[in-house]
């Protein structure tokens, strides 16, 4: 079972959509106020005070926007990585013969509720960082004179460092959710064993998840990882692309597996 990459995709482009709006509204007010006082910058305590006034105006009605646009964004992702983690185990389990039908159980339906909260705090979190930076750069640059050219490209690097913790949001929160789901799945059909797979991707792999791949854990309990001395899930921890594969007993009996 993988993280569906149409899902992370669609979410990706989502927040990098917003995280957009957000810059290029942020960069153009900015240039705006700094353009109109320019030629006084660091010689008069009023631009500085006009800049600070704008940001501050700024950063509120973005933290606000985020904030607003959090809860559906939230719900799209949530449900859609839920709908596809379910239909794909659902295919894998026709292919071996059996027939299941899903509900939206207890366990599957806290998941779910615990996968949007986590979603809501991620995406207002986005606009913090990124704000309390330019807020900053833009004070500095005054302080000190620079010119709006200096001051352009700072914000487009924060502008990319933001980008890529979307991404990351994106892609992380998508496995952390595929896992748990199909965690919440294989407890229901009384599956107690699954094999940990290591991705086989990434720049700098974990070498404890890269030496436990092919080996048999407890789904009740996890695997434990001993260098973080703590039992974990595949895709739990911070960029993990570990998945599972899932031991049916009756195919064990079999001798088919």
């Amino acid at each position: 079972m993988h993280p569906n990459c149409g899902v992370e995709s669609a979410y990706r482009v989502r927040l990098r959509k917003l995280l957009q709006e957000m810059h290029d509204s942020i960069t153009y007010w900015i240039t705006a106020e700094y353009r109109k006082n320019e030629p006084v910058i660091a010689m008069d305590a009023l631009p500085a005070n006009e800049l600070r006034r704008a940001m501050r105006q700024l950063a509120k009605r973005w933290q606000q926007r985020f904030n607003e646009a959090a809860p559906e964004l939230a719900d799209y992702f949530s449900k859609a990585a839920a709908a596809r983690s379910d239909g794909a185990l659902k295919a894998i389990l026709e292919k071996a013969g059996f027939t299941v039908k899903f509900k939206m159980t207890k366990a599957a339906r806290d998941i779910l509720r615990a996968t949007m909260h986590e979603q809501v705090n991620l995406i207002r979190s986005i606009p913090q960082q990124y704000l309390v930076d330019v807020q900053g750069m833009v004070m500095r640059s005054v302080q000190t004179g620079r010119d709006l050219a200096t001051l352009t490209k700072q914000l487009e690097d924060t502008y990319g460092v933001s980008r890529r913790r979307a991404a990351l949001i994106a892609r992380d929160q998508n496995n952390k959710a595929t896992s748990a789901m199909i965690r919440a799945r294989q407890a229901e059909l009384g599956i107690t064993e699954a094999i940990w797979l290591h991705s086989g991707g990434g720049k700098h792999p974990r070498p404890t998840h890269v030496r436990n791949s092919g080996k048999r854990y407890d789904i009740a309990k996890g695997w434990y990882d001993p260098d973080i001395k703590k039992f974990i899930f595949p895709g739990e921890l911070i960029n993990c692309r570990c998945v599972s594969r899932s031991v049916l007993p009756s195919l064990t009996k079999l001798g088919r597996i």
